[in-house]
């Protein structure tokens, strides 16, 4: 596809929202409907709700390594305005006030030269109006790719990654990412925003995995 095209006449009608039961939790599609929570949700969770918008297929998986590793930004953008599209009457009832992305190592910052959760959320938040804070959470650790590690390790990875960069202000976040898989990166951004006074913690995710 051309640079700057966002998303092509074939794919366009390949790319469908997830349908189907739902976890009511994590929104992870479930293979019966008469289940109410995916496997990893049946555990406590420290985050309230979330949303992936769209089954992690290989149309997905494709254009998601484009955003984050072939500099392709403008599919950032494209996503965040069809997300909000998906999303905005359910970001809407949850009451939000602020956008989180995902925070990126400084290390993975300077080699890939921008956030692709920053991008996806600067989009979000233009097309809801509501501001975004790409400050507020870093990620002290440069930790190992999720994709790499089974569950246990990913917990472990994730172990004491974020931190504060500022006093927490806010009352009720949507933390913003590419993928869901596990929940582990969603589960330790929750607990640093709750352990210092956030009362309602969301997410919403471009793609999510089904329920194994």
């Amino acid at each position: 596809m051309p640079r700057g095209s966002r998303i092509c006449k074939g794919c366009r009608g390949k790319l469908k929202p997830v349908t189907g039961p739902r976890c009511f939790k994590c929104s992870k599609p479930l293979k019966s409907g008469e289940q109410e929570y995916c496997r990893d949700c049946q555990k406590s969770r420290l985050f309230d709700e979330g949303i992936g918008i769209f089954p992690y297929s290989s149309i997905l998986q494709e254009s998601l390594f484009k955003l984050k590793y072939g500099k392709r930004q403008e599919y950032g953008s494209f996503y965040g305005q069809i997300a909000a599209v998906y999303s905005r009457e359910l970001i809407k009832k949850w009451k939000i006030e602020v956008l989180i992305p995902i925070p990126l190592h400084q290390k993975r910052i300077e080699k890939r030269g921008y956030n692709q959760a920053e991008l996806i959320a600067e989009a979000l938040g233009r097309s809801l109006q509501l501001p975004v804070d790409s400050c507020l959470i870093k990620r002290k650790v440069n930790t190992r790719p999720q994709k790499e590690l089974d569950y246990k390790e990913r917990k472990r990875n994730m172990k004491g990654a974020f931190s504060l960069s500022k006093k927490n202000p806010y009352h009720c976040v949507l933390l913003v990412d590419d993928i869901y898989t596990t929940g582990t990166t969603m589960e330790a951004a929750a607990k640093l925003l709750k352990d210092s006074g956030t009362e309602r913690v969301f997410f919403l995710t471009i793609a999510i995995g089904a329920d194994s």
